[in-house]
């Protein structure tokens, strides 16, 4: 491990305090309550979406106090935010109506086809269909959707506490695994996938149908276990609202198409995205409310996370490179949830002379690990954002979603370890 470097250490002290804040963003919520002078600056520190953003904020602050603003804005422009960009513009045109319901008209019509009651068969289908359908349309569109269906149908009819928290957990674990079909719509494959030549037929023989496995183990039996709650549940339909005309729908459609064909490219997503809020506003009949604040906020927690990892690789990288590929796999498994995966595989990628068995275990690891928490993969906080109403006190317990998380985990790992 080479020297560290006085940014390099303030940085990886910054990034941990950021870890324990978002563990602990319950605490200034409280404060909020016991100083109402102060809630607001509280009230917004105890916003997990903040966290992130804040202690970037410290950082570039720090660096140009000591290093001139100029360093600062150096170190600003190296960073690549098209992830945090990407995301922000997926949020907010899926969980527009027309996409909505025409995600929503789909998983209605899969239902029908599954042997078990309408709100078993919905949830399955939601859990299962929708997250692997995001190899296709990318992770954070499949993110948006599920979380969204869930939300209207079923988190809004009143489920228990416990089946709130494990839905959570299967979700985002079925998510960060589902999405490594293809080599473009994960972030931890996406960063790795043109370097190491893994094209669509790697990604199907050694991802796609373990992830399809685990997948479905974990939707199923999350829908058996609460199967007495589900069978009994008056499902939401969100607000009634007439259909959406078919040429508007289209135009969704190719906007939707477009971004995620785009999606490395800002200059191509965000111009369709100024072209969607154009039509958006000509035709607001047709449309709920954009969550542009919902969108923003996430962006601003994952555009953190690229500030402060930037500063990182100092010690994560030497760590990794000193595994084997089976203490790789379980450290990646372990260092997802306390660091964005994409950003783990890319400083792994970094490392050279890998065999072929260490690139394996260095993703399917990081693909693991991304449901353990709200930081580990980088569609997590656009669920976390839709969902996070609909528990008490808006609010989700870090260490309830951990523990939620954990045997979809271990799911994921008998499929990418023991099969």
């Amino acid at each position: 491990m080479t020297e560290a470097t006085p940014a390099q250490i303030v940085g990886a002290v910054l990034f941990a305090i950021a870890l324990v804040h978002t563990f602990s963003a319950k605490f200034f919520e409280k404060l909020a309550h016991r100083h109402p002078a102060h809630s607001g600056v509280l009230h917004m520190l105890g916003e997990v979406e903040i966290v992130f953003g804040f202690w970037a904020m410290v950082l570039v602050a720090f660096i140009a106090v000591f290093g001139g603003t100029g360093r600062a804005l150096e170190y600003l422009e190296s960073r690549n935010f098209t992830e945090p960009m990407f995301v922000f513009v997926i949020m907010v045109v899926a969980a527009s109506r027309p996409i909505l319901r025409f995600a929503q008209g789909g998983v209605t019509v899969a239902s029908r086809l599954m042997p078990m009651p309408r709100p078993m068969a919905t949830y399955f289908v939601t859990l299962a269909l929708v997250p692997l359908l995001g190899s296709f349309i990318t992770e954070p569109a499949a993110m948006t959707l599920a979380a969204l269906t869930l939300r209207d149908r079923f988190y809004s009819a009143g489920l228990s506490t416990r089946l709130k928290y494990v839905t959570l957990g299967v979700l985002f674990v079925n998510v960060s695994i589902g999405g490594t079909l293809t080599p473009y719509a994960a972030p931890p494959v996406l960063m790795v996938a043109a370097k190491w030549d893994w094209d669509l037929w790697f990604m199907v023989t050694h991802f796609g149908w373990r992830s399809a496995l685990a997948v479905t183990i974990n939707a199923l039996g999350a829908t058996l276990l609460f199967a007495g709650e589900l069978r009994k549940l008056e499902m939401g339909g969100g607000e009634k609202a007439e259909p959406v005309p078919l040429p508007l729908a289209i135009v969704h459609l190719l906007v939707l198409v477009g971004v995620v064909l785009g999606a490395h490219h800002p200059v191509v997503f965000v111009g369709l995205f100024l072209f969607f809020m154009g039509i958006a506003t000509a035709y607001p009949r047709w449309q709920d409310r954009l969550i542009l604040r919902e969108g923003l906020l996430v962006a601003f927690f994952l555009a953190g996370l690229v500030v402060l990892g930037g500063y990182q690789q100092w010690w994560l990288q030497p760590l990794l490179s000193a595994m084997s590929p089976t203490a790789v796999y379980y450290g990646a498994t372990a260092l997802t949830a306390i660091t964005d995966n994409a950003a783990l595989t890319y400083l792994g990628s970094l490392v050279g002379g890998l065999t072929d068995e260490f690139k394996y275990a260095l993703v399917a690891g990081a693909v693991t690990g991304g449901g353990l928490t709200v930081i580990a993969n980088a569609p997590n906080p656009a669920g976390y954002s839709i969902l996070k109403s609909r528990f008490e006190h808006e609010e989700v317990s870090a260490l309830g979603l951990l523990a939620s998380a954990a045997v979809p985990t271990l799911v994921a790992i008998a499929a990418f370890r023991l099969i």
